[in-house]
């Protein structure tokens, strides 16, 4: 399946994207948010040199009906928030595309990371052109658990082979030696590293190299 990052432009009418800019060096992580009807509550740390100001303006803001801060200590700050213009989470909603928390906003820009299926991905994509948040994706790759790349044999021959030195440049074992390692034939150690190796190569090549970053 798909996994996404994407750098989302927090409007300059939003309230978390200028309380962001005015404060670049200090970060706000959302460590949970839940769309409520036209309204959102989160849950978030506020981190670095400016956090106590960030958390007075959060408190003051009028976007804000509800602010709490739960934790606070030297540069950092925990706060639960209640906004009604959570703009943000309207076009993960709309397009059906679960975010992975936490995510970052930092100087106004907020880092996402997703994984869904292309035509959710699409879908994302135009939800966020029209709320009218500008965004750039990182990437988009292929995500393979690697549970389901390799079976258990494959990755621990693979692992032994790594180990003892097989794929180095030169060699530090032969194969007979690799073989006699994990206890097997020479001809079955060479199909089962040649089939690992062929699913490791191709899921690089359709996940990795065929990476798209293109930008909104």
């Amino acid at each position: 399946m798909p996994e996404a990052k994407l750098r989302l432009t927090v409007p300059s009418d939003i309230w978390i994207g200028d309380i962001t800019r005015d404060h670049p060096e200090t970060r706000v992580r959302v460590l949970a948010a839940i769309p409520d009807g036209l309204t959102g509550v989160g849950l978030a740390e506020v981190a670095g040199p400016d956090a106590a100001a960030v958390v007075a303006e959060m408190a003051d803001e009028e976007e804000l009906t509800d602010f709490e801060t739960l934790q606070r200590r030297d540069g950092e700050a925990l706060v639960q928030f209640e906004t009604t213009n959570p703009l943000l989470l309207f076009p993960a909603r709309g397009s059906g595309t679960p975010l992975q928390m936490p995510f970052d906003i930092r100087d106004g820009v907020a880092n996402w990371e997703v994984t869904a299926p292309n035509d959710r991905l699409s879908a994302l994509g135009e939800q966020l052109e029209e709320f009218g948040i500008q965004f750039t994706v990182d990437y988009v790759h292929q995500h393979a658990a690697s549970e389901q790349l390799l079976t258990d044999r494959q990755r621990e021959i693979v692992a032994t082979a790594v180990e003892e030195g097989y794929y180095d440049t030169p060699r530090g074992c032969s194969l007979t030696e690799l073989a006699e390692t994990v206890g097997i034939a020479k001809s079955s150690c060479s199909d089962t590293l040649h089939r690992a190796e062929e699913a490791i190569v191709k899921s690089f090549v359709e996940g990795r190299v065929t990476d798209e970053r293109p930008s909104a």
